[in-house]
């Protein structure tokens, strides 16, 4: 068993650090929040209350945090007390570029580093089901698998430093721009007098099938259970997939790449944001795109 440093602890880094403890490592977690610092207590973590003190005899630590600023800052402060040849995972969803930072400075120090955003949302953090996009070399990657394994049930090794922050952004906008044609086929559908369950049927099973409509489908009452079904309280809210397509954004710009669709998709999730309804689930977007004309 190892001892692992965790770092954020808010709705996905807490379940996945709780995965650790059940499985047997030892976890000292740190995190800014009163509230998470007390819920990480009551799941049986050390906490402890200044960062660094999360690198103490770790062979791991863990990071989960907002975006690239904050993420690159945190590592720039515990790599000076990292043991050489330690392991830094880093779990947040962040900017290709500052991945790719964070991986040279983790060089630089005689570290291992992988970025590893995950895919799953709260629930596939609180069941141990995530699939990570992982970017970095052969031996971190091996020495990360057992961590990895307890916190998921995927790890896909992309390439080098910065491909799974690369890997993530570029489904997460595929996610989006599938979701808004999904709404739309749904509210057409609506003002054509079809009705939804019929048209579930045809699609899931026709040259439209896709994830956003099979297992997660906009609509109340028709296929699996979603958050259509829960008023649209999120299982992946409309303010983290903007974000998630601003850095797909971003990225597609330092590349030179044409992403027209995902700038579309943007500017709907914007709008949505703009609305006051980011703390909806993504797939609430039907709901304006059937207010559009």
């Amino acid at each position: 068993m190892a001892n692992i440093g965790f770092i954020g602890l808010g709705n996905m880094g807490l379940p996945m650090a709780i995965n650790l403890v059940k499985a047997g490592h030892a976890v000292t977690g740190f995190d800014l929040s009163s509230v998470a610092k007390e819920a990480a207590q009551d799941a049986g973590l050390s906490i402890v209350n200044e960062m660094i003190a999360v690198t103490k005899d770790a062979e791991i630590v863990v990071s989960m945090l907002p975006n690239g600023a904050i993420a690159k800052s945190v590592v720039q402060e515990i790599l000076p007390d990292m043991a050489d040849g330690s392991l830094l995972i880093d779990c947040s969803t962040i900017d290709v570029s500052s991945a790719r930072e964070i991986h040279e400075m983790a060089e630089k120090s005689n570290k291992l580093c992988l970025d590893a955003p995950v895919s799953g949302g709260v629930g596939g953090a609180t069941a141990g089901t995530l699939t990570f996009m992982v970017g970095g070399s052969d031996e971190a990657f091996a020495k990360a698998s057992n961590a990895l394994d307890i916190m998921g049930q995927k790890a896909v090794h992309c390439g080098d430093g910065g491909s799974g922050q690369g890997a993530k952004i570029c489904n997460n906008m595929l996610l989006g721009i599938s979701m808004i044609g999904a709404g739309e086929a749904f509210a057409l559908a609506e003002k054509l007098g079809l009705d939804r369950g019929k048209l579930f049927d045809v699609i899931s099973t026709s040259s439209g099938s896709c994830w956003s409509v099979n297992t997660y489908c906009p609509v109340p009452d028709v296929g699996p259970k979603s958050p259509a079904d829960n008023n649209y309280e999120p299982g992946f809210a409309a303010s983290l997939m903007l974000k998630d397509l601003g850095l797909a954004m971003e990225a597609a710009r330092d590349a030179g790449a044409s992403t027209p669709l995902g700038k579309h998709a943007t500017d709907i999730y914007n709008q949505m944001s703009e609305l006051d309804h980011g703390d909806k689930d993504f797939s609430a977007v039907i709901n304006l795109l059937s207010k559009l004309d």
